[in-house]
């Protein structure tokens, strides 16, 4: 578990400083909201002895609230990459709604899908700054069109 906090919040400092150093605003907007939503929800969480045993209704408040926050970007941003994070925040929410539907879900099997896809947005973050910034590079060496 130890070296999963690790990777996670490694994961999760490289991708969103990366962001706030060579992103956009869409960038930048998504990295906050997952740096913000990780803190909030790591302090919701119930004691580790009963953690996902029952719905945790901090972490789907915040699942939701992040939903509704990448969804935003999606939908105002030009590029295709925040579609991806937001179908991926809808799947993790979408775990909490399996929990509620059966409550004999094992803790183990509800924690794993409210938090794999946490990873893929971190990197797909990651890999959309860095088009973008190398998309911006290009742009500001090509010359002009002659008019």
């Amino acid at each position: 578990m130890l070296f999963r906090l690790f990777l996670y919040n490694a994961l999760l400092a490289g991708s969103c400083g990366y962001a706030f150093w060579k992103g956009r605003a869409d960038e930048r907007l998504t990295a906050a909201v997952c740096v913000i939503a990780s803190l909030i929800s790591f302090a919701l969480l119930g004691p580790v002895r009963f953690r996902y045993s029952s719905v945790e209704i901090g972490v789907l408040t915040v699942d939701i609230l992040t939903l509704a926050a990448f969804t935003y970007v999606a939908l105002r941003s030009d590029r295709f990459w925040p579609l991806w994070i937001s179908g991926l925040q809808l799947t993790t929410s979408i775990a909490h709604v399996l929990k509620a539907v059966e409550p004999d879900l094992m803790p183990y099997a509800y924690s794993a899908a409210a938090r794999l896809w946490s990873y893929p947005i971190l990197i797909i973050l990651a890999v959309g700054t860095w088009r973008g910034h190398r998309r911006m590079e290009l742009e500001r060496r090509s010359p002009a069109p002659a008019g």
